[in-house]
């Protein structure tokens, strides 16, 4: 991996760390500090000139100064001469103010989106990002990544007859579709009205769950809110118990205690795509995205198609069926 070099903000050091244990390069060290009034400044303690630079950092709390840490090394990466800078930003927390639903109300994802660039990134790389839309902020390049499939290994090997696969709501239903084919088992989706940042009302449930398990699958989870609120729903149909899957667990205000205390559920499944600190959590599994970021860092770097790891997930870059004659 010559002439490419891995820098971390304060979000998430451990996985920044990881990431290049895959490609077996070192985290190249940079200084995070402030001056006596409050004003963050960075420094990157590696050579950049005409390097490949990935700088990691999710969008996590506290998040406003994680993103200007990480707009400050994108800054310092450009004056150094980097030849292309790379945002690695496994959770990209603006992808929910992705639209004007409001009077007079801010567009935070394309705001930041335009922040970036301005900075000096030449190049995105993130994972499931709330709304498809988003990646249309951006006036650079995107990489999305998908944790669909190291996810499913969770289950895979596993009795799943008597169990389906729920989506919270019809915006997570193709997500959700997706992951029931890799299981080979049955959807379900819930009808979700959104209320508040942490209420929804969930009237009904399209699909059969009666005397089944279910596998509640999400891209994210921040207060429980609406899990909850949906498992209520689920028992009041007839399902006997949940397994929580999602990408980015967020778990965020009283998050934990509605989880871990609701009988409903059996475990809770996510990644590492923000940090992880519940050692008490018995029933949280954790699973690893390093390796999908760093072979997604070292097919950008040699200028492969990143689009490869998508295979077996999602139906979208299946290979081609063949032709006769030709294949």
């Amino acid at each position: 991996m010559k002439d490419i070099v891995v820098f971390s903000g304060s979000a998430h050091r451990s996985l920044a760390k990881e990431i290049c244990e895959h490609l077996g390069v070192p985290l190249s060290g940079a200084d995070i500090s402030r001056f006596s009034n409050d004003c963050i400044q960075a420094q990157l303690l590696a050579n950049c000139r005409r390097r490949d630079v990935f700088i990691v950092q999710p969008l996590v709390p506290p998040t406003q100064e994680n993103l200007m840490e990480l707009l400050l090394m994108i800054d310092a990466a450009r004056g150094a001469s980097a030849d292309y800078i790379t945002a690695v930003m496994p959770h990209y927390a603006y992808a929910r103010s992705d639209k004007k639903d409001a009077s007079r109300i801010s567009m935070g994802g394309r705001l930041v989106a335009d922040m970036l660039k301005t900075a000096g990134a030449t190049r995105v790389l993130t994972m499931s990002l709330h709304s498809p839309q988003v990646q249309g902020f951006f006036s650079m390049p995107v990489d999305q990544l998908t944790a669909i499939g190291v996810l499913a290994e969770h289950y895979q090997g596993k009795d799943l007859s008597d169990w389906v696969v729920v989506s919270p709501d019809f915006g997570n239903a193709k997500e959700a579709a997706t992951f029931a084919r890799l299981l080979g088992v049955p959807m379900a989706v819930g009808s979700k009205k959104r209320v508040a940042d942490d209420k929804v009302v969930i009237d009904s449930i399209v699909g059969d769950v009666v005397g089944k398990k279910a596998i509640v699958i999400d891209d994210e989870v921040a207060t429980g809110g609406s899990i909850i609120e949906l498992l209520d729903k689920l028992e009041e149909f007839g399902c006997q118990q949940a397994s929580i899957c999602t990408t980015h667990g967020l778990f965020a205000g009283k998050a934990v205690d509605r989880l871990q205390g609701h009988h409903m559920i059996t475990e809770v499944v996510t990644t590492n795509t923000v940090p992880q600190d519940h050692p008490d959590w018995t029933q949280l599994e954790v699973r690893s995205v390093a390796g999908l970021f760093a072979e997604a860092i070292r097919r950008t770097h040699d200028g492969k198609s990143v689009s490869k790891l998508f295979r077996g997930v999602d139906p979208q870059y299946a290979p081609p069926p063949p032709r006769d004659g030709l294949f």
